[in-house]
């Protein structure tokens, strides 16, 4: 009587076999085209322009100077004072506003750039100077002061 496990060893072995067989096959194969349609499949797909590097065309300008209160706000502050994450007063929302403005504009320049709560300190741009982050606070403070 024949066992499970020489059914087991059997199977095994069996599909060992046909493993290799199938990669001997399959590499005597040569992908359809011809030699300069292979080629041209494997060109690379752009080109790698270094700095220092004459390739052609003209550098990407980027924007210099402090970026506006606003900008500031879109790019950093938009996260958390859209939707309240955390606690955060939303733009305009004059009674989440409030209490913070009773506070006084020391006391909330002070939160901006110390944070406060679940606010990091600057909230999160770091590379943001005094200026810019003034200017956030500003235009938040003004979307409730109108």
């Amino acid at each position: 009587m024949i066992s499970k496990r020489f059914f087991g060893v059997a199977a095994s072995v069996s599909f060992l076999v046909l493993s290799l067989i199938a990669q001997t096959v399959s590499a005597d194969m040569v992908p359809p085209g011809t030699d300069d349609d292979i080629r041209a499949r494997l060109q690379p797909f752009g080109n790698l322009c270094r700095a220092g590097e004459d390739c052609g065309q003209a550098a990407a300008v980027v924007a210099s100077g402090p970026l506006s209160g606003e900008a500031v706000y879109n790019q950093f502050c938009v996260a958390c004072h859209s939707a309240g994450v955390g606690g955060s007063p939303v733009l305009g929302d004059v009674d989440a506003w409030a209490p913070r403005l009773a506070q006084g504009m020391d006391t909330l320049w002070d939160h901006t750039l110390n944070g406060i709560n679940a606010m990091p300190a600057k909230g999160t741009c770091m590379s943001c100077s005094d200026e810019e982050l003034r200017g956030a606070m500003d235009y938040m403070v003004g979307q409730v002061e109108q």
